[in-house]
């Protein structure tokens, strides 16, 4: 497939907008036992706790009767520490408070907890209604302490007897109370087990391959898949994240991976799914039936944050009731912190939110159950260390909050497997992505994502590879599930007696096998150098493929390691370059303004100091507008750095976008403001708020738009930068509160990648659609 225009438009955040957007800042609860801490959040100080105290005794004590606020601090305080928790004002300020807080948790009855639900919603109501009523009698009177001891000690029998009546509020709880060892020796007695399949079984660990293209490139997909395979990786899904969104573009790529299941005769063993947001997936299988095999989504811990995700529980849960009849089942994404970055946390900590997630899964697939009469196929990824250091910044952490989720998604009863993985902005490198694995595999995982190496191409995060599920399966003795490590024999990169073959690594050789289950007649040299060429255009649209391997059969080749490592490096360079002066000044018509960050390190560390303007860039902006007078143009083109300059000031990347776009606007009859607007250390929302500022006084029923251009999260060889294009009426403009459900995408724009020029094209495309026009081969529908 020759390459193409790629649109953005979701009908909520997918994973890769979670990920450009992540850096909300959060509103902080007031408490008076409260200290300000030094990154600028509140942090909860517990003091002379009374013997046997609870927290309801506490809180009463201190504020003279029941406090919902105290009660979500004092709660959050028995955390480990966590950048997110401290950046809402539910953190600990010491390790003494956090000892008194969980003391406290500790002496609470599960009865008394379940009458005070640390935030009420639909989602909190559904979680109840969805609990074992049976179960819960039987616990209710214990205190979390019992309860905690009763988990340690006791067999999986008699956890799985009382875990369907322990709501998600409880179980989100229960990880404050364990250390790691704890958490770990929990986990390794709880299996639910996909039904039909060795999947979520004691010593089993499998993969879901996730074959990302910078462009959707079908070949680049497949051939990331035939990379897998060489490894003797992947069983639970082959799981894509699309650029594009487009119905007809996510139809393209369902093709290419059921192409390859049904080549491969595997439709009853693998599962395929292009990680859209679920209405698009469903409407893609209405338009194109067959295509759509397992079903995504990504979940949150609050109604709130799911508006903006654009789902409902009843949404969900309808399409769980469509798959009546089917063998695939339904996939969700989860991961602290969503609801902290998107501004919806409403006061509660990150890992209940996590586990009010589990709950929402877990109803899920009770009502999955009753239309897969088979076993119902249900199972949750938990993307740790996706959002970046304003969740949390080490690798302790990332290895901590593994090890929670694990816990509190296996007492829900669910399959679940891990993304243990790192943005290229914290501190997390290489190798203690290793470290990690290492730490967290005692505690089996029902399976982990798998790249050609650590670095994802289009999402620009580190990961897992092919290669450590080869590393880990043999320190670990982890087995791939039984039908597909069949496959595998079938295809010789396994021998019978279960060892590798001389064609493991050999991405060619399944090449030639997929083409030889096809009935392909050509000699294998002839399939070989086909297969070659398309591995060089492959590579050449910048996705690696991995090839043999180094010393150890779990290392890459020396050649792609030491590119891997490069990346890396170029990444941290990038996330840690400046706009120059020269650079600013070179911009047509340039107002330069700055936001409340500091510094660089500033920004990176504390989000919010990047979403809003500095004193003298409001009065810039003020000065801008009312220069304007009553001539007020239709939109404005705002240019932030993001996170990483370099994309900005890379020869041939912003100067044709903003030619180009000035140009069809014009052709459009559509009027924008003759000044460009550059924001040194500028997130998302520092777009927003200049929108407000500058449109608040716009005709009330008039559209005004922004389009602003900030360089993307590092860590491709890309530098890629995308367009925020935020259109609405003026009186819109005029409320406040603009946020990313108002706001459509376009990506991963480069010189490498989509191309200025169609990046410009398809922004034009957007902005008519938002305003109600109609265009030739809608996106929606391609």
């Amino acid at each position: 497939m020759s390459k193409r225009l790629f649109s953005r438009q979701r009908d909520g955040l997918t994973r890769r907008d979670l990920l450009l957007m992540a850096g909300a800042t959060a509103t902080l609860a007031s408490y008076s036992h409260a200290a300000k801490s030094a990154s600028g959040g509140l942090t909860i100080v517990i003091d002379d706790v009374k013997h046997g105290e609870d927290v309801f005794a506490y809180i009463s004590r201190k504020k003279g009767g029941f406090d919902q606020a105290a009660y979500q601090q004092v709660i959050g305080a028995a955390n480990d520490f966590k950048e997110g928790d401290q950046a809402i004002g539910v953190g600990a300020a010491d390790e003494a408070s956090r000892r008194k807080a969980r003391a406290l948790l500790s002496n609470t009855k599960i009865k008394d907890l379940y009458q005070r639900p640390l935030f009420e919603d639909d989602l909190q109501k559904l979680i109840w209604q969805t609990t074992d009523q049976a179960q819960y009698e039987h616990v209710k009177d214990w205190t979390m302490g019992q309860l905690t001891k009763f988990l340690i000690t006791e067999t999986e029998e008699k956890i799985k007897a009382i875990m369907d009546g322990l709501t998600s509020d409880t179980i989100g709880l229960l990880p404050k109370l364990m250390s790691n060892e704890e958490l770990i020796s929990l986990s390794r007695k709880i299996f639910n087990v996909m039904p039909g399949t060795k999947m979520g079984s004691k010593g089993y660990m499998g993969a879901r391959i996730q074959p990302n293209s910078p462009t959707d490139h079908p070949d680049d997909i497949a051939w990331q898949v035939f990379d897998a395979f060489s490894y003797a990786t992947g069983d639970i899904v082959i799981g894509t994240n699309p650029v594009d969104s487009t119905v007809s573009s996510v139809a393209a790529v369902e093709r290419a991976l059921k192409d390859i299941v049904d080549t491969f005769r595997l439709a009853d063993v693998i599962p395929w799914c292009v990680l859209a947001h679920i209405d698009v997936q469903a409407e893609t299988g209405a338009n194109f039936p067959g295509t759509v095999s397992t079903m995504f989504q990504s979940l949150a811990g609050t109604d709130d944050c799911n508006k903006i995700f654009d789902i409902t529980n009843e949404k969900i849960l309808k399409y769980a009731r469509a798959k009546k009849g089917e063998r695939y089942g339904l996939y969700f994404e989860t991961g602290q912190g969503s609801e902290f970055t998107n501004g919806a946390a409403n006061g509660v900590d990150m890992m209940v939110l996590e586990s009010r997630k589990y709950g929402f899964s877990r109803a899920v697939g009770i009502e999955l159950a009753k239309v897969q009469p088979e076993g119902a196929w249900l199972h949750v990824n938990d993307v740790a260390g996706f959002i970046g250091p304003e969740v949390f910044k080490s690798r302790e952490q990332l290895v901590r909050c593994c090890l929670e989720d694990m816990v509190m998604g296996k007492l829900h009863g669910l399959t679940i497997g891990l993304d243990i993985c790192t943005t290229l902005h914290m501190t997390v490198s290489l190798d203690d992505l290793d470290w990690c694995q290492d730490q967290i595999m005692p505690a089996n995982p029902a399976y982990l994502i798998a790249l050609p190496t650590k670095n994802d191409p289009m999402l620009s995060y580190l990961t897992t590879s092919f290669q450590d599920h080869v590393r880990l399966r043999d320190k670990f003795g982890f087995k791939v599930n039984d039908s597909m490590w069949d496959f595998y024999k079938r295809i010789g990169i396994v021998s019978r007696d279960g060892n590798y073959t001389a064609n493991y690594a050999d991405p060619l050789w399944v090449y030639y096998q997929y083409r030889l289950a096809k009935g392909d007649g050509r000699s294998k040299d002839a399939i070989y150098a086909e297969g070659r060429q398309k591995m060089r255009e492959v590579e050449e649209r910048g996705v690696d493929l991995a090839a043999g391997h180094g010393p150890n059969l779990w290392d890459l080749n020396p050649t792609l390691a030491a590119k891997v490592k490069g990346l890396y490096d170029d990444a941290k360079q990038s996330l840690w370059a400046e706009l120059t002066p020269e650079f600013i000044s070179a911009i047509p018509d340039v107002v330069p303004v700055r936001t409340l960050s500091k510094d660089r390190n500033d920004y990176i560390a504390h989000p919010n100091t990047g979403e809003m303007l500095s004193p003298e860039g409001i009065r810039e902006i003020e000065r801008m507008r009312d220069s304007w007078g009553d001539d007020l143009p239709k939109g404005q083109v705002v240019i932030s750095d993001g996170l990483n300059a370099k994309a900005i000031m890379d020869d041939g990347h912003l100067a044709p976008y903003l030619a180009e776009m000035r140009r069809l606007l014009a052709g459009a009859g559509v009027t924008v403001g003759d000044k460009n607007i550059m924001v040194t250390s500028g997130r998302v929302r520092a777009g927003y708020r200049i929108g407000e500022m500058l449109f608040e006084n716009a005709d009330p029923n008039s559209f005004r738009g922004i389009l602003h251009v900030i360089g993307e999260r590092p860590g491709t060889m890309h530098h890629a930068y995308s367009v925020y294009i935020t259109v609405a009426k003026g009186k819109r403009w005029s409320e406040k509160g603009i946020d990313h459900n108002n706001t459509k995408l376009v990506s991963n724009v480069a010189d490498t990648a989509l191309r200025p020029k169609e990046a410009a094209r398809e922004t034009l495309t957007i902005i008519r659609e938002i305003v109600g026009k109609e265009v030739n081969g809608s996106r929606r529908y391609g």
